[in-house]
């Protein structure tokens, strides 16, 4: 750059004489020649370099000026009564009616009635997962009179299983065979046989099911199930078979905390085939839809039971209500609600196991008002009351043959009313004590198509014991008296069996780690009473044995 400047004040200067130079020749020589110089130089423009712009971001500057905000809130007093909540212990509700159990035990006894006796129980798995378990009955008894005997083998197999997070399948499979022996007839002086007296009863039956753990994404809570029941007749003189498929679908809706929406469907299907006689078919189809209210205070159903009875449609109502004190001690009941039995050979079975098959098949059908209440008192006593009115239709009711006794003929009132009123208290006081007794009176009137109300109790009595002596030491108790229901003499009269009394009385405690012996007696008081008229009962008898627990540490 330094020699560039040089180059061009050198330049320059030389031009300047030159200039000069000329000036003075012109002036001194002859002017009407024109002369010329040429200047020669060596020049390369170059542009300066560019100066590249550069912009740094900047914040605005805060604004520190604070604005004046008026606010007008009106005052607002609320005055709100405090009254905390109590905190009271509410006796937990044992079942008094069955024994002590272990998830994993063998029972075995002996007796003056029973030779032998044998109870067993095994459960596997976890509630996880999945759990399996099983359970057994088997015993032979007899009693004094001839042909006084009863023999029982009762298994069944439950299982549950998790197929996924908030789903668990459930399974049932079940075998039960009875033999009564039909030694009431009368005259004594009749004369059978073993073979002759014998009715075999066997039940198989198998039950699945789905569950739903937890509510769905829409609330929804459903358990469809389905039950086959198999079930047989055997005596000297027929036969008889009877299949029974119950398909259940209860669904919940919940709407929020307290609002929800039953809707249920039940198929109840029932096909009897007595040998050598046309085939007894009774099917029940019904739903259960009802709007449902709950909080801690009051629970309220509101619903309907459209039904189908053998074609035969039939509204009944499905309305309920219970409201609670908040410290849960004092809650009143009422409703008005409608329902069926079941009328099958192999419930009636249960009922009456001296039964004949029946000609008929039909179902029991109640619609019942009733009202009452519930509580506790002192944190270990409860209490309740409740007094209800039905009209009931197709009661079955039991009579005796008129041959010689032995046998009972299922027969039915069109129509019946019944005034019920039932009572009951108990005390409890953790695993050490807890009794409870109660009381039951049925008044029958209207009595349509009968004379009485056949083998129906008009007042019964209960009560229940259970008590820990000392560690390792239980006693039990358990007393029931009844008013003697109705029976058909063998001419037809309208009869009123004898009132009863009955006590019976156990008790269990551990010897080894693994081992309790056990004792029961039955009907301590000797009471020759009869549930069924001439069917009298066994009488005193004593049972004991030895419990071994599996899963005893």
């Amino acid at each position: 750059m330094e020699s560039m400047k040089s180059v061009r004040f050198i330049s320059y200067s030389t031009c300047l004489v030159a200039l000069l130079c000329g000036f003075q020749k012109v002036n001194a020589q002859d002017s009407t020649r024109r002369k010329t110089i040429d200047i020669t130089s060596t020049f390369k423009p170059v542009l300066r370099d560019a100066v590249k712009l550069n912009f740094s971001a900047a914040l605005p500057k805060t604004d520190t000026i604070r604005p004046v905000l008026s606010y007008n809130i009106p005052v607002q007093e609320v005055k709100l009564a405090f009254q905390p909540g109590s905190l009271n212990p509410v006796a937990l509700q044992a079942d008094s009616l069955l024994a002590w159990k272990n998830s994993q035990y063998l029972k075995v006894g002996v007796g003056n009635n029973h030779l032998p006796y044998l109870q067993g129980a095994v459960s596997l798995g976890n509630s996880n997962t999945g759990m399996l378990s099983a359970y057994g009955e088997l015993f032979s008894a007899k009693g004094k009179l001839p042909f006084q005997k009863h023999n029982l083998a009762d298994f069944q197999l439950r299982g549950s299983y998790k197929i996924a997070e908030d789903h668990e399948l459930s399974a049932k499979a079940a075998f039960r065979g009875e033999d009564f022996f039909l030694y009431g007839y009368q005259p004594e002086s009749l004369v059978f046989s073993k073979t002759d007296l014998r009715q075999r009863f066997q039940t198989v039956e198998g039950v699945i099911g789905l569950r739903n753990t937890d509510p769905s994404a829409f609330g929804l809570i459903y358990s469809p199930s389905l039950k086959i029941v198999s079930f047989r007749h055997q005596n000297a003189d027929s036969s008889a078979r009877e299949e029974n498929l119950v398909f259940n679908l209860p669904l919940q809706k919940t709407f929020g905390k307290s609002f929800g929406f039953n809707l249920g469907f039940t198929a109840d299907m029932t096909r009897l085939k007595p040998e050598g006689k046309s085939v007894i078919k009774n099917n029940l189809y019904y739903l259960s839809p009802a709007l449902t209210l709950k909080t801690p205070n009051l629970f309220i159903q509101a619903g309907i039971l459209p039904s189908w009875d053998n074609k035969v449609f039939n509204m009944l109502p499905n309305i309920m209500a219970e409201i609670t004190t908040n410290d849960q001690q004092f809650t009143f009941q009422a409703g008005w609600i409608g329902y069926y039995n079941k009328g099958s050979f192999q419930r009636f079975s249960t009922v009456n196991p001296w039964l004949a098959q029946p000609a008929q098949l039909l179902n029991h059908r109640v619609a019942e008002i009733y009202g009452g209440f519930k509580g506790t008192l002192a944190s270990h006593f409860t209490y309740s009351a409740k007094a209800a009115f039905s009209k009931q239709h197709n009661v079955n009711l039991f009579v005796n043959d008129q041959q010689d006794g032995k046998t009972f003929q299922t027969v039915y009132s069109p129509s019946m009313d019944v005034l019920q009123l039932h009572g009951e208290i108990g005390y409890l006081k953790g695993e050490n004590f807890n009794f409870k007794t109660g009381i039951t009176y049925s008044n029958f009137t209207k009595i349509e198509g009968q004379a009485a109300a056949w083998g129906l109790f008009p007042l019964e009595l209960n009560a229940s014991l259970r008590v820990k002596v000392i560690d390792d030491l239980y006693l039990k108790a358990d007393f029931f008296g009844w008013d003697g229901p109705a029976y058909r003499s063998k001419t037809g009269e309208d009869r009123k069996g004898d009132k009863a009394v009955d006590l019976n009385a156990g008790l269990e405690f551990k010897v080894l780690p693994k081992f309790d012996l056990w004792l029961q007696m039955n009907n301590i008081f000797n009471n020759k009473y009869e549930r069924w008229n001439q069917y009298q009962n066994f009488g005193f008898n004593v049972l004991g044995g030895v419990i071994y627990r599996f899963n005893q540490k």
